[in-house]
């Protein structure tokens, strides 16, 4: 398997700033965040002037170049002044991570129905709605509730078979 290109480049950084692997998880998980708030600042903000069919094309991959290419703009520059990274660092974090979260934000927007209900009728309460199930599910991909237990179920078949499912009543099943 071919390494990436950047984590060779990432690892030296950390290793010449004296961070540990445990410092670094953190830091990653504080960029990935700030990241993806730019992303949504950005996204609302278009939502709010009348420029929801953009944002919803934007969502579903299929707006012009030369609107990508405004929207990333606004991005990276919103990213840049919300990293608090001076020079060379701030453009070389915001140009490797920006491109891989709205990646993953186009990806959690077509693998859901928001895209489908993005397609058909881009209306603002719509897109907004689904600006912020994207929200929420990318910061559940960076950082999970590992304590709780919860689970999301798809489908009524995959209920619990456990002893717990077993103690519930009759009336408690659904």
């Amino acid at each position: 398997m071919k390494t990436p290109a950047f984590l060779p480049a990432l690892f030296n950084s950390a290793r010449g700033l004296g961070l540990r692997a445990w410092q670094t998880g953190p830091l990653f998980r504080k960029a990935f965040l700030t990241a993806v708030e730019s992303v949504q600042e950005v996204l609302r903000a278009e939502v709010q002037k009348g420029n929801a069919k953009v944002v919803a094309d934007f969502l579903t991959d299929k707006a012009a170049p030369a609107v990508k290419a405004l929207l990333l703009e606004r991005m990276s520059v919103r990213l840049l002044a919300r990293l608090g990274l001076r020079g060379a660092l701030a453009s070389n974090v915001a140009g490797w991570i920006l491109p891989f979260v709205v990646e993953k934000l186009v990806r959690a927007a077509l693998r859901t129905e928001a895209a489908a209900k993005l397609q058909t009728h881009p209306t603002v309460t719509n897109v907004r709605r689904t600006l912020d199930e994207l929200h929420h599910k990318l910061r559940r991909t960076v950082a999970p509730d590992y304590g709780s237990g919860a689970a999301v179920l798809d489908d009524e078949d995959d209920a619990p078979q456990g002893p717990s499912a077993s103690l519930l009543p009759a009336s408690a099943k659904i």
